[in-house]
């Protein structure tokens, strides 16, 4: 961000909190007094901090003093080789959110309860990326309510400001020029009041057609009831927003007969009613196993009537989280606002699936006068069909970018190594790169989703190899400069006979099901390896995979194999992916950003997605490798790869003080 030349302020802005704080109660104060729900926050948070202490200490038994050394940017030390960190055996971490009524936080490596591996601080380090938006600290979770406002884009986040585990949610907020280069603000809301006092977690923002903008988020209550309650900022006229009230007569909804209190929350961006002088929102909940969404209209956002039935519901898919309703052009590749519906217009119904925690969303029609929303295909219904991102991708949201006419997708990339790797290392999840959202009008049954392009600009140096001939069983290696951070594009193409002399090859294969790229085909797999070493000890193959049916038919699969991704026992070392449309004439193409410990891939001009997480302990910095493979044991396949070399983004404090 070579524009901006501010200095990091005296103070510390990201810990500051700079909104309106409207001192209220709930209408039975006087059974409770507010004094008790602080001295509840007191106590916990002096119980949180023993453990914290306590988990901390058992971190630096039996261990040396080791200088810092960073390995990701201009100051790398030039102390002698780190020592290892030796925690001692530990069990499982205590779970976290679930009995406050969200989805775990908590990543649990069920098949290795107390292995542990012996980080060192120059491979934690190592890990923390260098073009995805993440504090400097803590945890940080779902992405809240983004928008554009007076040239700049704001995101807010869920955050934790004490730790690096999940607890006291707070809004962090941080706004951008270009979606790549961030600037922190101090928070937007702290969790202050009864009705929010155990956490302000997820909300959506909707700009009205005057400027105004409402949030609406849901508040945890001192009695740990989920309601949904409303803020807007308290000067428009601010471009970074940086004051925002809460409203007096919070909370503005709360959970309906027959729904659970801790099944009622996430509200969405509102559109207008067919009259359009009201606005909807639906907000994600669930009636046993069945999965709902439960929609109301409001005219102030202040006062609301819920709609008769659910606009959808799907039997055995569970509570719905973090709900998403927006349309897409079935013909132009702009994105739409949220209130435009009619012909030519498809709505995406979305949901996290608290019972697996992945994003599944569909297709399908909305009728506003009967406020139901019919999928295109039962078969792949929310919860049972298509999901945004096959990886490690959750609690995503969109908005409309009306500065360039797009529709913006955000998710949370949480981590999949130990909690405690988290609190050594003292920081926990990212975003993931903002995503551009359009109709697939090629197959006219899937979104498109596609980095937004101004994270192009972090392109430097290029590397091309062209037409490069794998053999069956053949591996090739890449030279290039930062094999950490990485724009990679590739495409492949079969040789023609192979598919004509192919009577049947896999046809029940399955990515996640397949032990990986080193199970060998007819047809497959083929693609690249990144972040592996000389010796391929570790690596993480993304690749197809293609199968031929009974019937005659090619499917195609998208995989990214974590299985050998790194020596460390305790961390997530799965497969990845699901099925792509390949459509005739066209070459099997992948682009894939390769940010230290997070590996986002694109098959097929985005149509099937897959975030991986990585955590290997050879294959860092100067010793990581980039492969192309064919390991099918019949077909041959033409390669070609660019690689750019990735600057890293600009992310810092906003000096406040020099305005």
């Amino acid at each position: 961000m070579a524009a901006y030349s501010f200095t990091r302020p005296q103070y510390d802005l990201e810990n500051a909190a700079s909104y309106t704080s409207i001192p209220d109660q709930p209408a039975s104060a006087s059974s409770t007094p507010a004094g008790h729900w602080r001295s509840k926050k007191l106590l916990a948070g002096i119980l949180f901090s023993s453990v914290f202490l306590l988990s901390l200490i058992l971190l630096f038994v039996n261990q040396q003093s080791e200088s810092q050394t960073k390995v990701n940017g201009t100051n790398q030390g030039k102390s002698s080789t780190p020592k290892p960190i030796s925690p001692t055996a530990r069990t499982a971490p205590p779970s976290r959110g679930v009995s406050q009524g969200v989805s775990e936080k908590t990543f649990r490596l069920a098949s290795v309860e107390n292995a542990t591996y012996s980080w060192t601080n120059a491979i934690l380090s190592w890990q923390r990326t260098a073009y995805h938006f993440q504090p400097e600290h803590n945890w940080m979770n779902d992405p809240n309510g983004p928008l554009f406002h007076k040239g700049w884009y704001h995101l807010f986040y869920q955050y934790n400001p004490d730790s690096a585990v999940w607890g006291n949610i707070t809004w962090g907020h941080a706004v951008s020029k270009d979606l790549i280069h961030w600037l922190h603000l101090p928070f937007a809301m702290v969790p202050d009041h009864w009705y929010d006092i155990n956490g302000v977690w997820t909300g959506s923002a909707t700009i009205l057609p005057d400027g105004q903008i409402v949030m609406l988020y849901t508040g945890d209550t001192y009695d740990v009831k989920q309601v949904q309650c409303l803020a807007y900022p308290a000067n428009l006229s601010d471009p970074l927003l940086l004051d925002w009230v809460k409203y007096s007569g919070n909370p503005v909804l709360v959970p309906p007969p027959g729904i659970g209190a801790k099944d009622f929350r996430d509200p969405t961006t509102a559109w207008l009613s067919p009259d359009g002088d009201k606005w909807r929102i639906t907000i994600g909940s669930k009636v046993n196993t069945t999965g709902i969404s439960l929609v109301y209209e409001t005219v102030d956002f202040k006062t609301y009537d819920m709609l008769d039935g659910y606009m959808h519901a799907v039997p055995g898919t569970g509570m719905w989280e973090c709900v998403d309703f927006y349309p897409v052009s079935m013909s132009e590749i702009n994105g739409l606002d949220t209130s435009v519906s009619g012909s030519g217009v498809k709505h995406v119904l979305k949901a996290s699936l608290d019972d697996d925690k992945n994003d599944y969303y569909a297709l399908g029609v909305y009728d506003p006068i009967e406020d139901k929303w019919i999928p295109d295909d039962p078969k792949l219904d929310v919860g049972i069909g298509l999901r945004y991102d096959y990886g490690k991708y959750y609690a995503s949201k969109t908005f409309y970018d009306q500065n360039k006419q797009r529709r913006i997708l955000w998710g949370w990339i949480r981590e999949t190594d130990s909690e405690y790797a988290d609190i050594w290392k003292g920081w926990a999840s990212v975003q993931s790169i903002p995503r551009t959202v359009m109709f697939d009008q090629k197959t006219g049954s899937n979104i498109l989703q596609w980095p937004v392009s101004e994270v192009e600009e972090l392109r430097s140096e290029i590397v091309e190899f062209d037409n490069v001939k794998l053999g069956p069983g053949s591996i090739v290696p890449l030279k290039v400069d930062t094999p950490s951070q990485l724009d990679i594009v590739a495409s492949f193409e079969i040789d023609e006979d192979a598919f004509e002399g192919t009577v049947e090859a896999d046809a029940g294969y399955s990515c996640p099901t397949s032990g990986g790229a080193a199970n060998r085909g007819e047809l497959g797999p083929f693609g690249v390896i990144v972040l592996g070493d000389k010796t391929l000890s570790e690596g993480t193959p993304i690749y197809f995979y293609v199968t031929k049916g009974t019937n005659g038919k090619f499917e195609t699969h998208f995989c990214a194999d974590e299985l050998r991704s790194s020596l460390a026992p305790d961390v997530d070392k799965v497969v990845y992916g699901s099925k792509v449309p390949v459509l005739h004439g066209e070459k099997y193409s992948l682009r894939s950003l390769v940010d230290h410990s997070i590996v986002e891939s694109f098959a097929q001009g985005g149509r099937t997605v897959i975030t991986s997480r990585v955590y290997p302990t050879r294959a860092v910095d100067g010793a990581a490798r980039v492969y192309l493979f064919n390991n099918a044991t019949k077909v041959s396949v033409t390669a070609s790869v660019k690689m750019w070399n990735m600057g890293s983004a600009d992310i810092r404090t906003f000096p406040l003080n020099e305005q």
